[in-house]
């Protein structure tokens, strides 16, 4: 199995375990502040990976290194506080596809930054996932709350936190990135909560952990596709979280998808169908014999 073709699928499996994780923070609702569910969550994830810490050996990195780590949990904590408070105020279905925003930013940042080749298929493949989100958003752009304004603004910040992991998994391990981000980000929410803390339920509790056993896994699988595969090759296969949204929202919210939402998700399907399948040929196409 080639490098690419094991990044589509870790990014694939990467993608179900968000939109889980989306399912419970809906669940949750606006009862608590989302600094405070958003630092639990971290917190527990912490906690499960403590085992991680104690295999590492010594925990010393040079500066740089640390300071990426810090860098990427200062953005993506500030990321995670605006994703929560969207994720308690507009649709999942909206929430993803306003994320959609994130991989732009991503695939042109890895260009400008990383120095990966845009390939002109993987462009189209990104362009039309990102068409088909703008097309799922078409009816609401007319009611732009501040939940959509909040997860517009998270999106660059989760994409420069993607480059910034991107980087990191040439001198870092997996786990070991997973693990950094879980403490960077711990810290950083750890004075907003706080400030609005209010004592938790022992049902809020339980579904906390459970988010932060998803997320930490599906960070794992995130770092794995990253390592595996080109950005620009990943990508596209983010968008089908939209399609799990979607169903989710109506299975268990009963937030009825308007038709724009079914013709965007076949263009998101068919982008991330391409990907696949393009690479697939190229491998095929590069492995023939002379």
């Amino acid at each position: 199995m080639t490098g690419n073709l094991r990044g589509i699928i870790w990014m694939a499996t990467t993608g179900i375990l968000f939109v889980a994780v989306t399912g419970i923070v809906r669940h949750l609702g606006t009862d608590m502040s989302p600094v405070q569910a958003a630092f639990i969550r971290y917190l527990f994830g912490l906690l499960l990976l403590l085992p991680v810490f104690l295999r590492m050996g010594s925990l010393r990195r040079p500066a740089s290194v640390v300071g990426l780590h810090a860098s990427r949990g200062v953005i993506h904590g500030v990321g995670v506080m605006l994703w929560f408070f969207a994720m308690a105020n507009i649709p999942i279905a909206e929430v993803t596809a306003l994320g959609f925003t994130a991989p732009i930013f991503t695939t042109v940042g890895a260009a400008l930054f990383l120095g990966e080749r845009l390939r002109l298929y993987r462009i189209g493949a990104v362009l039309m996932g990102f068409g088909g989100a703008l097309v799922v958003l078409q009816p609401g752009f007319q009611e732009i709350n501040i939940g959509s304004i909040a997860q517009l603004t998270a999106a660059p910040l989760f994409a420069a936190s993607f480059l910034i992991a991107k980087r990191l998994t040439k001198v870092e391990s997996s786990t070991a990135i997973v693990a950094y981000l879980s403490v960077f980000v711990t810290l950083v929410l750890l004075a907003p909560a706080i400030y609005v803390w209010r004592t938790p339920t022992v049902i809020e509790l339980i579904w906390l952990f459970a988010t932060a056993a998803l997320a930490t896994l599906g960070h794992y699988t995130l770092t794995q596709a990253f390592r595996a595969a080109d950005i620009t090759v990943t990508q596209p296969i983010q968008f089908l979280q939209l399609v799990w949204a979607t169903i989710l929202g109506l299975a268990v919210f009963g937030e009825q998808p308007e038709i724009w939402t079914w013709v965007g998700g076949g263009m998101i399907v068919a982008s991330a169908t391409f990907i696949a399948h393009r690479e697939g040929k190229r491998r095929k196409d590069r492995d023939a014999p002379i």
